[in-house]
């Protein structure tokens, strides 16, 4: 698509796609080389998007996303709602357990482009370090809480994740439509996900999906611990029992 075809909306939505964890400050060379967008119409919509809030400048002639983003972002049901009413019960999670401790929702524009969007999280010294973010995106097939979220979708709709690929992250993450709908099927039968070492070697993540609540995407509960002194019996009982008074509370 040409700079004349596209509108401004789009645009900005190329701009601020460019950043991620990995590069949260860009210049407007390396902006460029990644939107493709003409010198003259970047500049143009750099300048208006920093007057907008929705990006600030840094030392170096650098570009970081604005605050009005973060600003405007806070009045999201994800966090109005949905974070809000789950603190409280995140926070109890870790007391009990000591480990990480995330929620996150599906975000799915369709089966292909699938992923567990962490939207919450609680950690604390002891916990182990994990790669999660709030923000952040993972393969549902490859983490605890994205295995619960799995766990919800038809059949037909799992078929269509698998058909674009399970992409491996450890040698132990699971990479065959079989054996995934298999271990769906465990989630399923005992009430609760498990991932062990798929995304991150020594970690294990238990988790269990939340009831519907209208308004919100599906969403799951989790907490993440080292391998060699997870309780996955006692951890299990904990996730469950989070999941089922955070769905009470949201729906009340």
């Amino acid at each position: 698509m040409t700079d004349a075809a596209e509108g401004t909306l789009d645009r900005a939505m190329r701009v601020l796609s460019c950043f991620g964890e990995d590069e949260p400050e860009l210049g407007a060379t390396r902006l460029g080389e990644l939107t493709g967008l003409s010198p003259s119409t970047l500049h143009r919509l750099l300048a208006r998007m920093v007057e907008l809030g929705l990006l600030s400048r840094v030392p170096g002639r650098r570009y970081v996303v604005g605050q009005r983003l973060f600003e405007l972002g806070e009045l999201s049901p994800l966090a109005l709602q949905l974070r809000e009413t789950a603190l409280p019960h995140m926070q109890r999670l870790y007391e009990a357990t000591g480990e990480n401790v995330h929620l996150a929702v599906l975000d799915a524009p369709s089966p292909a482009e699938a992923t567990a969007l962490f939207v919450g999280r609680v950690t604390g010294h002891g916990s182990i370090p994990t790669i999660s973010r709030m923000g952040g995106r993972l393969a549902l097939h490859a983490v605890g809480v994205g295995k619960a979220l799995l766990a919800l979708q038809s059949d037909e709709w799992i078929g269509q994740y698998c058909a674009a690929g399970l992409e491996r992250e450890t040698v132990h993450t699971i990479t065959e439509e079989a054996a995934l709908r298999a271990d769906v099927e465990a989630t399923r039968a005992r009430g609760y996900a498990t991932a062990r070492e798929e995304m991150t070697l020594g970690n294990v993540s238990i988790a269990a999906a939340l009831g519907s609540v209208a308004g919100l995407p599906p969403a799951a509960v989790g907490v993440v611990a080292h391998i060699d002194r997870a309780d996955e019996r006692r951890l299990a009982g904990l996730v469950r029992q989070a999941a089922s008074e955070l769905t009470k509370a949201l729906r009340a």
